[in-house]
Parts: structure tokens; C-alpha cells; sequence
């Protein structure tokens, strides 16, 4: 890939019924909006579980590049180096 990297996206159990069962989804770009766009592309049963469609994380899923909050990276615009690992944690309420 020329200007875009690669990220191996990792999924929670949640997730995986609308990902066909994966736990992990190889995706392309070089930002996190960019390989999150490669991912609903993929598995468009994933968008309104992750993004509020205006390209914005939804409020109670937490995404990481490595151990890194996208929110303190600077969220989607983030840039990404090829190779990382893109985590995508959703809240579970309970009491």
C-alpha cells in the first residue's frame, strides 16, 4: 500500500456476531477514521455500533492504537504507523 498502512483491528465478543465472528479484521489507512471507514466497509453491521455516522467515536466505545486512547491521539484524524493494532472496547453497563 503506497499512502495507506495496515492495522490489525481487534474486536470484543460483542462485536464479532456483526463482523462474521471475527475477533480480528486486517484493515487499510492512515488515520483511525481511515482504517475505521476499512472496517464498516468490511462489516457495515459494525457502523452504528461504533460511530454516530458524522465520522465521530460513539461516547462508550473506547478505541486504542496499542495501548493508546484515540481521544488523547487526537481521534479519528489520528495518523497510524503500518503494522499497528487498533483495539475497539465497548462500556458494559451493570450493577
Amino acid at each position: 500500500m503506497d499512502s495507506e498502512s495496515s492495522a490489525t483491528v481487534v474486536l470484543p465478543t460483542m462485536l464479532r456476531p456483526h463482523a462474521a465472528g471475527s475477533a480480528k479484521v486486517l484493515c487499510s489507512g492512515s488515520t483511525v477514521g481511515e482504517v475505521l471507514d476499512s472496517l464498516i466497509r468490511q462489516h457495515p453491521g459494525l457502523e452504528a455500533r461504533i460511530t454516530t455516522g458524522k465520522n465521530e467515536i460513539r461516547r462508550f466505545v473506547n478505541v486504542y492504537v496499542e495501548d493508546e486512547d484515540v481521544r488523547a491521539l487526537g481521534g479519528v484524524d489520528a495518523p497510524i504507523r503500518a503494522g499497528v493494532t487498533i483495539t475497539i472496547l465497548c462500556a458494559v453497563a451493570g450493577g
